[in-house]
């Protein structure tokens, strides 16, 4: 019985943290689209020439693409 509640407690954590990472997976592309759409949209470029701009962006000042385009959308950055 003992064993039993070890395996489902330890397949629920498993699965909590993978509901985790789906939700932030989510919740970081909703930000991404957000950003491309705003430069596209102020650089009248194609979305997805802005997400390269963002991306190089990124890249270039080694933050992580989340960051950068949250920076965009609650801060007003202009890669």
């Amino acid at each position: 019985m003992a064993t039993s509640y070890v395996a489902n407690a330890s397949e629920l954590e498993r699965q909590q943290r993978i509901t985790e990472q789906l939700e932030r997976a989510l919740e970081s592309r909703i930000v991404i689209e957000q950003a491309k759409g705003i430069i596209a949209a102020e650089r009248r470029v194609s979305v997805d020439r802005a997400f390269e701009l963002l991306r190089g962006y990124a890249r270039s000042h080694n933050a992580d693409l989340r960051t950068t385009a949250d920076a965009v959308v609650r801060l007003g950055l202009r890669p």
